[in-house]
């Protein structure tokens, strides 16, 4: 595994494979896997703390002390029959976990139990035919409880990613409430991204890939003026049906207003930790390396690299030019997996010992492993798969109300990340 901390503004970095919802299965044989030799002059983080540099400060920890040392992890499942969980959450502190299942429905989990009746049925708005498409996001308002706002991100019947609000009472999302927010036509059916999730400035960040096909043949991935390849940022609550907030990077041009960050390739899950003030972004890679990304949250502009580099090396060249761009946190090669399965920072109270550990997987490699970003890097690497063993073809990670952990596979079950006591 190879790694180097990520610089503030002027480094280079990358992401690439397989693909989205459903990981790209189209490599057929796996490159030999080394270092490279551009990230072997890699310079030193010059970064300034993580917390300093989001304004943010770590919350009072009131995790219990545990009844038992801790001798590992273990995975409990919680409930099975689903048809492809891509996805899970839940509004803080509600006791439900909402499912989306790809083709187009979210389930709810309540006491371990399915509910028999949907949450909402979008499967008359989706188009799940594609191996990546489908239904592939879900987000709460911060307001959730009291406003009842919903925020999906689906493939729309004509193959365009689609971000759309509808409104929730009790149980049941009303489909009759769709209102779209976005829209943006895809040239191939593949590296859709598929994630949204609400930062701690209140404002909907937006995962999309690069269009797909491969090698980046559409020219998004460098284009800021694409909302494809981006990490975007709007806020839903200024006006209808959104609006571009005014310390976005290209607000005043040079790209895309809704564009926060660019230089992706297929952001298959991101997370925004409110503790440390951090971005986690899992980018699927192309030939040779998957990366997890790990930056400010509040770094706007950013270039993540794609398709100059790959991980931490030029992509199909002996030399490139990096200047500008972000090297990723952490790049393996596919010698260990396919397609990386970004995860969530944890910070659930039933195992208090990984608190900031951020979680991830692979959907060919079928492992889990962990680390903690500090302000001197990647710190506490883990695998855990001599503790869960073979968890199957991950789908995604998914987060309760209460912090706690899950992992939800092809087969369609939901585990949930427990301690083994």
């Amino acid at each position: 595994m190879k790694r180097v901390s990520f610089l503030v503004a002027v480094v280079w970095g990358v992401a690439a494979c397989g693909g989205d919802a459903l990981p790209d299965t189209s490599v057929t044989s796996v490159p030999a896997v080394g270092p490279g030799t551009t990230s072997s002059t890699a310079p030193a983080s010059t970064a300034p703390s993580a917390a300093a540099s989001a304004g943010t400060q770590s919350p009072p920890t009131t995790a219990p002390s545990p009844t038992a040392p801790f001798a590992g992890l273990g995975l409990e499942t919680i409930t099975g029959g689903l048809d492809l969980p891509v996805f899970a959450t839940s509004p803080p502190g509600d006791d439900r976990l909402f499912v989306v299942e790809k083709p187009g429905r979210i389930r709810i989990v309540r006491d371990g139990g399915l509910a028999p009746e949907p949450f909402v049925d979008l499967t008359a708005q989706v188009r799940a035919d594609g191996l990546e498409q489908g239904l592939l996001g879900l987000a709460f308002h911060p307001g959730f409880a009291a406003n009842g706002r919903v925020f999906v991100f689906y493939t729309d019947r004509g193959g365009a990613t689609t971000i759309a609000e509808l409104h929730a009472s009790g149980d049941r999302a009303d489909p009759g409430t769709l209102q779209v927010l976005l829209s943006d036509p895809q040239p191939a059916a593949n590296h859709n991204g598929g994630m949204l999730e609400f930062g701690t400035d209140g404002y909907l960040y937006v995962a999309l890939g690069d269009g797909g096909g491969a090698n980046d043949q559409f020219g998004n991935g460098q284009r800021p003026d694409t909302r494809l390849g981006a990490l975007l940022r709007i806020d839903v609550d200024g006006g209808e049906p959104y609006v571009v907030p005014p310390d976005n990077p290209f607000v005043e041009g040079g790209g895309s207003p809704e564009v926060w960050a660019f230089g992706l390739r297929n952001p298959w899950r991101i997370a925004i930790d409110p503790a440390d003030g951090l971005l986690y972004i899992g980018d699927v890679g192309q030939d040779r390396w998957e990366e997890i990304i790990v930056v400010p949250a509040n770094l706007g502009g950013l270039n993540h690299g794609w398709p100059v580099m790959e991980g931490f090396d030029c992509f199909r060249s002996d030399e490139c030019d990096p200047t500008g761009l972000v090297f990723p946190e952490l790049a393996y090669g596919h010698g260990e997996g396919c397609s990386v399965i970004g995860g969530f920072v944890y910070r659930g109270s039933e195992i208090p010992e990984l608190d900031g550990h951020y979680f991830y997987g692979d959907w060919c490699g079928r492992w889990v492993r962990s680390f903690r970003r500090t302000d001197a890097g990647i710190t506490d690497e883990r695998d855990w798969s001599e503790d869960l063993g073979d968890v199957g073809q991950i789908l995604s990670f998914g987060r309760d109300g209460v912090g706690e952990l899950y992992i939800l596979t092809q087969e369609g079950l939901i585990h949930r990340i427990v301690a083994d006591r």
